[in-house]
């Protein structure tokens, strides 16, 4: 059996005689499926410097302990010789702006073996709201995280409430709060960092897809802790998206926002006067849950506003990115986008950048 408590994965095994479990040690923080056999099993799983991949366990007589564990598949089979590059995830606990409330996310500090950061500077930040928004984010390896902390960011991965994996009261801070509960947690998390001397208050960023790109918006536009944002295909008015989505979610956020009033208020393109910072936008122009109009209307509201913004469409491309060169043009151009903005610095790779509107 497997469970999963305070983001991480757990597997055990169940004496149905004496309803008792025996914990094992495996090297997985985070299980998809168990497939049981005769006297070994396959479980599919990763942890913050394992690829997600299947191994096969072997226990011994009495069914309790591990005495052969091993990869038979693996989904990146040659990223282990970079191990020596890979941020491991800390997972922290954080107080949101409700008294004695706490929230959770994945911190990855900046790493680098064959570079150190001057001793009296602090590293940028990049916060990443998962989308959903009620899915999770899991600690687990991710190149596309590692890319930047790999080149001197730290990076921040929130379950903010209303995440999937801390339980049903946890899971239930998001209903009629959507924009407000996620929006407060990532810039509690941010806060948190910098009161901890973490990272650099002035250099703070958010990104998200989806969902998380409405957190973003949001947070740009009713907060003020972030310098900069990346929008992945998110929301910028959700009355709009409640009209226009594919028909399958056309009501899920009826329990998410709430009255006709709240999808106004919490929608970002009506209050484009409260941006006060840079924002780049990507969209695939074949989207139907987060159709392309979301990005072109915030993105000609934010231009006529006079702030720095940039807009990248994808032909052939729909919710969520598939082609490699899109996804790692996605990667470099909010990289030098948030360098030039924010961070002031050259980046290290070759990135030719595209233009910004009231910057350039």
């Amino acid at each position: 059996m497997s469970r999963r408590q305070l983001g991480k994965s757990y597997l055990g095994v169940l004496d149905c005689d004496s309803g008792s479990v025996s914990l094992l040690d495996i090297p997985f923080s985070d299980l998809s499926n168990v497939v049981t056999g005769n006297d070994y099993f396959y479980i599919e799983g990763a942890s913050g410097s394992i690829p997600t991949s299947i191994a096969k366990v072997t226990l011994d007589e009495n069914k309790t302990k591990v005495i052969s564990f091993s990869i038979v598949w693996s989904s990146s089979p040659n990223v282990m010789q970079y191990r020596s590059f890979f941020s491991t995830p800390e997972f922290i606990e954080f107080p949101t702006s409700s008294p004695g409330q706490k929230a959770y996310a994945y911190f990855y500090p900046p790493l680098n073996p064959m570079f150190e950061g001057l001793p009296d500077e602090k590293p940028p930040l990049l916060v990443k709201t998962h989308g959903g928004p009620t899915a999770e984010t899991r600690g687990v390896l991710d190149l596309s995280v590692q890319y930047w902390t790999s080149r001197g960011w730290a990076f921040l991965d929130v379950n903010y409430g209303g995440s999937t994996g801390y339980g049903r009261e946890y899971r239930e801070r998001l209903l009629k709060k959507w924009g407000i509960v996620d929006v407060d947690d990532c810039c509690s998390c941010a806060r948190f960092l910098v009161e901890n001397g973490k990272v650099d208050e002035q250099r703070l960023c958010i990104t998200g897809r989806s969902a998380g790109g409405y957190t973003t918006l949001a947070s740009l536009a009713f907060r003020d802790t972030f310098k900069a944002g990346a929008s992945l295909y998110g929301i910028g008015d959700i009355t709009l998206l409640r009209a226009e989505t594919h028909k399958f979610e056309s009501r899920y956020m009826d329990n998410l926002v709430g009255s006709e009033g709240a999808y106004y208020e919490r929608s970002p393109i009506n209050f484009v006067n409260k941006f006060t910072c840079p924002v780049i936008l990507f969209q695939g122009l074949d989207d139907k849950v987060v159709p392309p109009d979301q990005a072109r209307k915030i993105y000609k509201a934010l231009k006529e506003s006079g702030l720095p913004v940039a807009l990248v469409e994808y032909e052939g491309e729909q919710h969520g990115f598939r082609k490699a060169e899109n996804i790692k043009f996605t990667l470099e151009q909010q990289m030098v986008f948030f360098a030039r903005t924010v961070g002031k610095f050259e980046v290290a790779d070759d990135i030719t950048p595209i233009k910004i509107e009231n910057f350039d």
